[in-house]
């Protein structure tokens, strides 16, 4: 019974691509275009009147613009790589701390750079160029110096 499903459904399958190729075969025909033939047509140019336009120059008054507050400095770590001392793996340290790697983010809490190890809901500006820095001085110490 369940080979005659298969091929049922394999014949059945098999029609629909059937249809579907021959449908894109006949639509890939472009019909031929005929281009209308263009007659000239001759227009008279009117020269209008010139005149004398007064421009009203308006002072408008200084709004005070407010900047946008700037986010702090965020150091670009680039692709450093470290060595974890414990198993001898060397991991490319990444600009986002969310594709860290663990170990790197418990190094980072062993060595007191960070706090603690944060969560991707708890990540901001200001955390994210703590971290950025922390990464900075990890990469920088002898122990993790692949």
């Amino acid at each position: 019974m369940t080979e005659v499903l298969f091929t049922l459904t394999t014949i059945f399958v098999a029609y629909v691509v059937y249809t579907i190729v021959n449908e894109q075969k006949m639509a890939a025909k472009p019909a031929e275009h005929e281009v209308p033939k263009v007659q000239a047509v001759v227009v008279e140019s009117i020269k209008p009147k010139p005149v004398a336009a007064k421009i009203a120059a308006k002072k408008e008054s200084p709004v005070a613009v407010k900047k946008p507050t700037a986010a702090p400095a965020i150091p670009n770590t680039g692709k450093g790589s470290v060595r974890n001392p414990k198993t001898g793996e060397i991991a490319t340290v990444t600009n986002n701390y969310r594709f860290t790697k663990r170990w790197i983010k418990e190094a980072l809490v062993s060595e007191g750079l960070l706090g603690k190890v944060y969560k991707n809901n708890e990540l901001d500006t200001a955390t994210e160029a703590a971290i950025k820095t922390a990464l900075l001085k990890l990469e920088s110490m002898d122990q993790y110096r692949p």
